[in-house]
């Protein structure tokens, strides 16, 4: 059973990670959209970027998140001047710092799935007076819903799970930026702490292992995977 400081990770966990997939969800599918549908100049590089953070090292990450949202950067010094906040040392900053190490995972799980999507049906509908919107919001939108679902679970388990940006974006902070992989390692750090260790550990195994069989469910009822099993 988990102590009530052990739960309160937990939750903390928990919120950050779906803080930051929220967050994400209209960046990333704006990007897979961007990305699967038209070509465009810089459209490798564009490509490039979205998926930097899969490759940097994630303490890389989290340094220039410091210094664009640092006291001294330039987001910032503007969040402080205008709205008298900041995301350092807070929970939003580990939302912020989760949101952009899953945003990789999500954009390209998105794309894939809008890719699947026939695009003479799109077609067809327009040809029967469909308007774009209408047949975006009735025809691409349901049938890529799936992939666009298991993007969000894959993204959410990919933020429960972030350590090296956040920690060294908002620090290790009991109650406010101890997440689960912070407080398995604060509590390698101390005597006696393999108990706490091995509860916490064993929860973030079944929490991903959850997330990524829920993942690979949705993505099996996606028009191009089902198409491809002949179902």
């Amino acid at each position: 059973m988990l102590s009530p400081e052990e739960w309160g990770i937990v939750a903390l966990s928990l919120k950050v990670g779906g803080v930051a997939v929220l967050a994400c969800l209209p960046l990333a599918f704006a990007l897979a959209w961007l990305l699967a549908r038209h070509r465009f100049p810089g459209r490798l590089l564009l490509d490039a970027l979205v998926h930097l953070p899969l490759v940097l090292p994630p303490v890389v990450t989290g340094w220039l998140l410091l210094l664009a949202f640092g006291p001294l950067g330039p987001v910032g010094r503007w969040l402080n001047d205008w709205f008298g906040t900041t995301l350092m040392f807070r929970w939003t900053g580990a939302a912020l710092a989760a949101a952009i190490m899953a945003l990789p995972l999500m954009v390209r799980a998105m794309r894939l799935s809008i890719e699947g999507v026939d695009r003479r049906l799109e077609g067809a509908a327009r040809t029967l007076g469909a308007g774009h919107w209408h047949a975006f919001w009735t025809i691409s939108l349901p049938l890529a819903l799936p992939g666009v679902l298991a993007a969000l679970v894959l993204g959410f388990a990919r933020s429960i799970g972030e350590f090296g940006a956040t920690i060294t974006f908002v620090s290790n902070i009991p109650g406010e930026t101890r997440t689960l992989p912070l407080a398995i390692y604060s509590a390698l750090q101390v005597p006696g702490g393999e108990a706490m260790v091995t509860r916490l550990a064993l929860l973030s195994v079944a929490l991903s292992l959850g997330a990524l069989l829920v993942s690979e469910w949705l993505v099996r009822r996606t028009p191009a995977e089902r198409l491809r099993r002949g179902d």
